[in-house]
């Protein structure tokens, strides 16, 4: 069977890899062969390769409109409802995806996201009513515009803990806190084609509100700080590597002294480079030292959100501060040089978490 009908085959794939992600749901009601076609991993190399991959920035976004949710003690305060929002970089489009079923009330508070392939995953953080520690998994398919809930998240109630991805199967969680305050040193993977948890060794001290990223071919826990420090941010970091399954030794100084009074917002480009936002600081690492390499615009310097483009280039996501218009900016390499993202009203409210997706 051709996949369009008097067409060659290598013409019609053409016509498929020059679709927008908006048209993935629809392609793939059309017929089982294209469905299939766009499923698989060597569709998206081939976007990727020939330039019509879309990158979008993925954020769990507070809505400008917020109700005002009343709470059982009779008081009344404003609680942000928190939904997804996307960002093409390409187009400067925004839109929001579907709201999670049977979550009225929005998104978990602080909750993590992450991607894998065409799926978005959201994970943990607080009911936004009850503000009790949830274990939640919901997953949000690209190609089917669907949502499905995803197995919980083992090994007890876990806050405030970092998360990434290695973008192909696999979601690593490592530290936060439990239900008693203590900061924790437990890590997990999630694979999310099986749906299946997996408890990874313990990393080598506790990391209460660490930073990860997964970097060449290792998952990375950066900063954070035990249950007797409170606060007091550590400068350390430790890799797991996936090819080993075993945690690498401790970076003593992974972080200079002046990244611990907050912890940084990091990511890791294609090319190998290490960045992160600090305060009004835009670092990068280079030969194992961090070194300043720009000022970051003051209505943004409360990053909430930082991914770095396959072109190289920086998106950096926040605000002057909270309560503050969400604004987005571009950092070019090349120049040194900030742009300013196109703005609208309807996606400044404040963000609390990101991921990057290319497809």
């Amino acid at each position: 069977m051709e996949l369009i009908p008097d067409l060659p085959e290598t013409v019609a794939r053409e016509c498929l890899l020059r679709s927008s992600y908006h048209q993935f749901p629809l392609m793939a009601s059309v017929c089982k062969l294209w469905q299939r076609e766009i499923s698989l991993p060597d569709f998206f190399r081939h976007r990727k390769a020939s330039g019509h991959s879309q990158e979008l920035v993925v954020l769990s976004q507070a809505q400008v409109d917020d109700p005002v949710n009343k709470l059982g003690s009779g008081k009344t305060i404003p609680t942000p409802v928190y939904r997804i929002s996307v960002l093409e970089l390409g187009s400067g489009l925004r839109s929001e995806l579907p709201p999670v079923p049977g979550q009225s009330n929005g998104l978990p508070l602080f909750c993590r996201l992450a991607s894998v392939g065409s799926d978005l995953v959201v994970i943990g953080g607080l009911d936004p009513v009850t503000w009790r520690t949830s274990d939640s998994v919901f997953v949000f398919n690209f190609l089917t515009s669907t949502w499905r809930i995803g197995t919980s998240m083992p090994g007890g109630p876990r806050s405030f803990f970092a998360c990434a991805s290695d973008s192909e199967r696999n979601v690593f969680v490592a530290g936060g806190y439990d239900e008693d305050k203590n900061a924790m040193m437990s890590a997990l993977v999630y694979d999310v084609a099986e749906d299946k948890w997996a408890f990874l060794p313990y990393m080598g001290r506790e990391r209460d509100e660490c930073t990860a990223i997964f970097h060449a071919d290792k998952f990375h826990v950066i900063g954070g700080y035990a249950t007797e420090e409170q606060g007091q941010f550590s400068r350390t970091a430790e890799s797991f590597d996936v090819s080993t399954w075993r945690w690498g030794s401790q970076a003593d100084e992974f972080l200079s002294s002046g990244m611990t009074t907050w912890p940084p917002v990091c990511a890791a480009g294609e090319n190998g480079g290490l960045y992160a936002c600090c305060r009004r600081d835009l670092m990068v690492m280079r030969s194992d030292t961090w070194h300043k390499v720009g000022e970051i615009p003051a209505d943004v310097c409360n990053v909430s959100y930082m991914a770095v483009r396959r072109s190289g280039k920086l998106v950096v996501i926040g605000s002057a501060r909270y309560g503050e218009p969400s604004v987005g900016y571009s950092w070019d390499m090349s120049n040194f040089r900030w742009v300013k993202l196109e703005t609208h009203e309807k996606y400044e409210g404040h963000v609390q978490a990101g991921c990057f997706l290319e497809m």
